[in-house]
Parts: C-alpha cells; sequence; structure tokens
C-alpha cells in the first residue's frame, strides 16, 4: 500500500508539474495573442485535468476516507512527507498562475468589450434627470 500510494504521488506530481507547464504555455501565448495555439494549450490543460483526477481517484481508493495528513501521520515515512508537501506547494504555484490567467483574460474582455462600445455606441439618446444623473 505504501509503494503503491507513493508511485501515485510522484505520478500525480510530474502531471501537476504539465498542467503548470501548460498553464504558463496558455499565458504566454494569450500575450502574444496566438489564438490557434491556444486551442491547443486548452486541449492540453483538459487533458492533464483529466489525467490528475484519475490519479486522485486511484489515490483516494488506497487511503479511503482518511485525510493525507491522517494517513502520513500514520504511516510515519518521511518520503511520502516529502512527497505531499512538494505537491501542495506545487497546487499553491497552479493556483497562482490560474488566477494570473483569469485576470489577464478578464482585462481582455473588458478592453474588447469598450472597444466594440466605441464602435458601435448605444444608440439610444440619453438625458439628464432631476438629480443630475444619465438617463436613458
Amino acid at each position: 500500500m505504501e509503494n503503491q500510494l507513493k508511485d501515485i504521488m510522484v505520478k500525480e506530481y510530474n502531471e501537476l508539474k504539465e498542467l503548470l507547464k501548460s498553464m504558463e504555455d496558455q499565458h504566454e501565448l494569450f500575450l502574444k495573442n496566438d489564438i490557434f495555439q491556444l486551442e491547443n494549450v486548452v486541449k492540453r490543460i483538459e487533458a492533464n485535468n483529466m489525467s490528475i483526477a484519475k490519479l486522485e481517484v486511484d489515490r483516494r481508493k488506497i487511503t479511503g476516507e482518511n485525510s493525507m495528513n491522517e494517513v502520513i501521520r500514520v504511516l510515519k515515512d518521511d518520503e511520502l512527507e516529502d512527497n505531499y508537501r512538494n505537491i501542495k506547494k506545487l497546487l499553491q504555484e497552479i493556483k497562482v498562475q490560474k488566477e494570473s490567467n483569469e485576470l489577464l483574460f478578464r482585462q481582455g474582455l473588458v478592453f474588447t468589450n469598450r472597444v466594440l462600445n466605441i464602435f458601435s455606441p448605444n444608440k439610444n439618446n440619453k438625458t439628464y434627470n432631476s438629480l443630475g444623473r444619465m438617463g436613458r
């Protein structure tokens, strides 16, 4: 059981590294405005997520309802604890990269919407109401 768990955690760590690499590529491609390659990276990210989910299911089959902290405390294995710490650290890096990418995409959408509003403004006549605010 212990060796299976170690193997799964090493595989999970490697898959998480691949996911982080894919997300970094996504960030760079967005900055370069390479839409076609960006689509390929999205497919790669989805594949990474599927692999990680399968490994997570395998890990949960071994650990059952117990949390990883509990399992590590019971087994008292330093290698297992190091693997778990590395995975948690990598997950934090992935979270930061994900938030960075989302912020970048949102900013791009806001910019695009503003440009669209400039080219096709609202046709309604705007007037001031009794409070001095713009009304429709």
